[in-house]
Formats: structure tokens, sequence, C-alpha cells
């Protein structure tokens, strides 16, 4: 049987909703995104431009609601809100959704308290639909303008993944399927966390040697947390680990490299939601349930929870006692 879906809705109209239904759109499919701020889908409708991306259009094949009910007649929903959102974001899609319709997790966290990865909040919020997540080196902007892009999408059932990668997939936006959800879950949430780390070297001026080792000792401490967790070595190496890692360490358009930059250079953050800085803690008490090293994570979550200033953080890591790689 062949599974095809044509008409998606995506749930956010931030930087990467409005991106993401860019790219679905050019993709060939019906797109209807929807937007909390009713004045918001007004604008979007009437000038075509989202407040959130200027600069970029809105597709044509794209029609903004503000209205919930609107997205019942969607095949898939990309779930674009952050992370410590998803659970309000999803349980208000309960009375919309019919039985076995993706709903795909676009945010890249844990949730905090619980320490529940994204699909499993949609497990439990939505227990009709079948949980998928959507993650991988990627920026809104480069996404929205159609450069080229490759990510990872994860489900497990292998052929809704499949039929999902083929249904968003275009030559310049490019997923790769796999089942292994847990591990794409991994990647997209604990390197956010190292990505902080990453900015704060960059902020503190300690060049590019340490970064080179920060990243490399980061990818050690995300590698040895996912496969604890049941992720797939390959997964972790790939797109949504490796790939994301090394993309989001490198870059100010990063967010959460950017707050460690700020933190780096002593100064506060500027206004943009930064995942990591929400996960970090979930990260590090999952780590500890699992008695998983990963001292670069906990010493991130003790610098945002104020347990430790950047300088000592720093030298707790300096001083660790030397060991074979």
């Amino acid at each position: 049987m062949t599974v095809s879906f044509e008409r998606i809705a995506v749930v956010g109209a931030g930087e990467w909703g409005t991106a993401l239904a860019n790219c679905t759109a050019r993709a060939g499919r019906e797109v209807t995104l929807w937007a909390r701020d009713p004045a918001a889908v007004a604008d979007m409708m009437a000038t075509r431009v989202s407040p959130r991306l200027p600069g970029v259009r809105l597709d044509e094949r794209i029609a903004a609601t503000g209205a919930i009910a609107d997205l019942a007649n969607a095949q898939a929903v990309l779930l674009v809100v952050p992370a410590q959102d998803l659970r309000a974001a999803a349980s208000g899609l309960a009375k919309q959704i019919a039985k076995g319709i993706p709903v795909i997790a676009c945010a890249k966290g844990i949730e905090r308290g619980t320490h529940k990865f994204m699909t499993e909040v949609i497990a439990e919020t939505l227990p009709n639909a079948t949980p998928a997540i959507l993650s991988g080196p990627s920026f809104a902007g480069d996404v929205a303008r159609g450069l080229p892009t490759a990510v990872t999408l994860a489900c497990a059932d292998e052929a809704v993944a499949q039929a999902l990668a083929r249904a968003l997939g275009s030559p310049t936006f490019r997923p790769y399927h796999t089942s292994d959800v847990r591990g794409v879950e991994i990647g997209g949430a604990a390197k956010n966390v190292l990505a902080i780390a990453a900015g704060i070297v960059e902020g503190r001026k300690l060049g590019a040697s340490a970064t080179a080792a920060l990243v490399t000792r980061g990818f050690a401490e995300l590698a040895r947390f996912g496969r604890a967790y049941g992720a797939r070595s390959e997964t972790l190496i790939g797109l949504s680990g490796l790939g994301d890692l090394i993309l989001t360490c490198s870059s100010p358009q990063s967010r959460n490299f950017s707050l460690g930059i700020a933190l780096g250079e002593g100064r506060a953050a500027e206004g943009k939601l930064a995942e990591g800085a929400f996960t970090a803690s979930a990260l590090a008490e999952m780590a500890a349930e699992k008695s998983v090293e990963m001292p670069i994570a906990v010493a991130i979550a003790a610098v945002l929870d104020g347990r430790l200033s950047i300088d000592q953080a720093i030298e707790s890591l300096l001083t660790r006692p030397f060991r074979a790689e």
C-alpha cells in the first residue's frame, strides 16, 4: 500500500514554522499554516510576507489561518512550537486529528520535569496519532529561501517515515528517513546544550583549538547518552547527531551558540529562544539516572542554573583527570 500525504498542516508560524511551510509548499503539497495571533494571520494573507522572516515571501500554495478547525482535513501535521510548549500545542489538536495521522515534532528538546522526549509527549497527548520527529542541520532562513538542506525524519513505522520524506522533500530540501526515533531526538536535544558550551568558548576567545576539543568531546558525551537511551550509532553520527552538532557549534545563526557567546562575554543574551537553555538540566538529570558521564553538559546546566560561574565551569573541565580517549 502506498501512503500519500498531499494536505499538510503546519502548527506554529514562527521562523521555523514559516520556513517549513514554504519548503513543503515548494514540494507541491497543499499547506495550511496555523498561527495563534489573528492579526498576524491577516497580515500574512494580505502581504504574503511573514513578520518572523522578513524578506521571505510565503508561497502562494500556503493558506494561513488562526482557526484550529481548519486543520481537520490535514493528512499530516508538522508541530513547530518550542519544546516546552509542545504539550499544550498537541493537546489543542486533540479534537482535530483523525486516527493514525502523523504528527511530526519539529522541536529539539526534552520536556523539563517529565524528562519526556517530543514523540513521547505527542503519544501521551494524542494517543490516536502517529508520532514522528524532524531534525537535522538546518537554519530557518536557508530552508525558507530554498538553499540546499538535508535533515532526518524518523517514525517508528518506516513506511510512514519514507512517505513523509517523499512528501516534504524537494531538490533543495532532502529528508533522509529512519525508524530510529530516539536517536534523532537525542541528537537534536543534546547538541543544543553543547552549542551553548561552544559559544562560551567563542565568547571567551579561547581559540579554535579549544573549540575543536569541545565539539569532539561533546560529541563523545552525546554518543554515550544516546547509547544509554537506545539510539543507534549510525543515527548519532548522521545528520541529526554529528551533522547538527557541527552546524550549531559554528554559526551565530544558532540561537544556542549565540547564547553561549553572550554568556562568555559576560552580557545578557538577546531575545530569541534558545532551546538548550531549557533542556540542559533535564539532560544532566537523565545522564545521572543512567550513570552517563557528561561533564560538559553538566557544567552548562550548572552555569544556567547559577550554581557555577563561567570561570568555575571552565576550570572544572580543564582540571579533570587525564585519561585514555
